[in-house]
């Protein structure tokens, strides 16, 4: 329902969001007995939605009135039956509570079958989760032969709840139907405490499966990961031996496909790791809140779930410590390789660049050869013009010999020439340079 103010304050357009998310998932309060069938499924956003269109056609057949779109939860009464619809980050639930009172097997007649099964078969995603789960009142048999009946003869956790009011029975298998089960046997708790003990066993149950669903992953990557740290290993040996540039690329390479072929594991598992922990916080936090004393003689729900679940999640949190560490490794490796290639490149190009040195200055010294006979030549053509020249004028009039002139002439006409040359060399050189500023 939508709040409305007279005021004329701005507020955020979250903020009444913000304030029913905390009643997003209330609490329900659950008479004794009660039969109750559990689905938790994991599901993509899209699926979700299909799975939201298939409820809203199950409330038509049975003129119920339909959810609110975008509705988070939605619990109904569907007469002979109540249907709990939640959708969540990875998956959406089902419950389907049924308060007839069990036959002499709880789990005979479980409240699922209430649900048409052309609808179950429709709803998408992949059940994780599934169970059955009866809240018996304080007369209900459970003896020792009723519990293995029960439980088709399973091994069973027995606990007890705070101030001895319920006892919890859970064997932690799949049965014959493919269901868990699980029984409450309710021994002085209130509608309300009941209904806050059932949600938390739900979701304990549900968390507990989605938080080892990255171990089997983990357990399939960890030989994979033990070959790449190995490889790793002797590429690093490798290292300080190399010397041609081949064998620096090519190692460069090769690690280059292994880091690409690491980031896709972290990649398609980082989500998954992620979500454990968080998984495994909550379900601590729920076997805390449910408060178990122990039975002389078997396990709790928290002793099992620590000793079975905590070395499953270590493990998984192994596998994820172990491939960041690898990726830092390899990260330091090639950054090592691209110095030892970069230095490499360095010297080659010294060697170059002294060898391009060497070329000039033989090439400047030939020009200087060239130029000095350059001036030569121009100067003896140059004498023998002005030789030329003088013989058209009468030098032995005026008492002079063309070859004494001819002879003074040669050093003017070399100063010359090379004054003009080094003249027109100094102005080639500086015009790339004024042409640059």
């Amino acid at each position: 329902m939508a709040v409305t103010t007279d005021t004329a304050l701005r507020f955020h357009p979250l903020r009444e969001t913000l304030y029913n998310e905390l009643h997003a998932r209330p609490f329900f309060a659950v008479a004794t007995p009660q039969q109750y069938s559990y689905l938790a499924i994991s599901a993509h956003s899209q699926e979700q939605d299909q799975a939201f269109e298939l409820l809203c056609q199950l409330c038509q057949q049975h003129d119920v009135e339909e959810p609110v779109p975008k509705s988070t939860c939605f619990r109904k009464s569907f007469g002979t039956f109540t249907l709990k619809w939640e959708r969540h980050a990875e998956f959406y639930t089902i419950s389907v509570i049924n308060p007839e009172p069990p036959s002499d097997n709880p789990f005979a007649e479980p409240a699922i079958k209430l649900l048409p099964d052309e609808w179950l078969a429709q709803l998408p995603g992949e059940v994780v989760a599934a169970f059955h789960l009866v809240l018996v009142g304080a007369d209900y048999p459970t003896a020792e032969e009723d519990l293995i009946r029960y439980f088709e003869g399973y091994r069973i956790s027995i606990s007890k709840t705070r101030q001895d009011k319920a006892t919890l029975y859970n064997a932690f298998r799949l049965h014959s139907d493919g269901f868990g089960r699980l029984l409450i046997h309710n021994q002085g708790m209130s509608a309300a405490q009941t209904g806050r003990l059932i949600r938390r066993l739900i979701e304990v149950e549900t968390y507990r499966l989605f938080a080892l669903m990255p171990l089997p992953l983990a357990k399939q990557l960890m030989p994979q990961l033990a070959e790449m740290d190995r490889a790793l290993a002797n590429y690093l040996t490798e290292l300080s031996k190399l010397a041609a540039d081949e064998d620096e690329r090519g190692l460069l390479q090769e690690l280059s496909n292994i880091e690409a072929r690491l980031e896709t594991w972290r990649t398609q598992t980082n989500r998954r790791f992620s979500a454990a922990k968080a998984y495994h916080e909550m379900l601590l936090d729920r076997l805390e809140r449910i408060g178990e004393v122990k039975i002389e003689g078997y396990t709790t729900l928290g002793e099992f779930m620590r000793r079975r679940l905590d070395p499953a999640l270590r493990t998984c949190a192994s596998v994820h410590t172990w491939m960041d560490d690898l990726s830092q490794r390899i990260k330091r490796a090639s950054d090592l390789l691209r110095t030892r290639a970069n230095l490499t490149l360095q010297e080659q190009n010294r060697s170059l660049l002294g060898a391009m040195n060497r070329r000039s200055r033989l090439q400047f010294r030939l020009q200087e050869t060239v130029e000095g006979l350059s001036v030569v030549a121009i100067s003896y053509y140059l004498v023998g013009l002005l030789g030329y020249l003088l013989t058209g004028f009468p030098l032995d009039e005026w008492g002079m010999s063309k070859q004494v002139l001819v002879a003074a002439s040669v050093p003017l006409v070399l100063a010359y020439v090379l004054w003009l040359t080094r003249r027109i060399k100094q102005r080639l050189i500086k015009a790339p340079i004024d042409e640059e500023s």
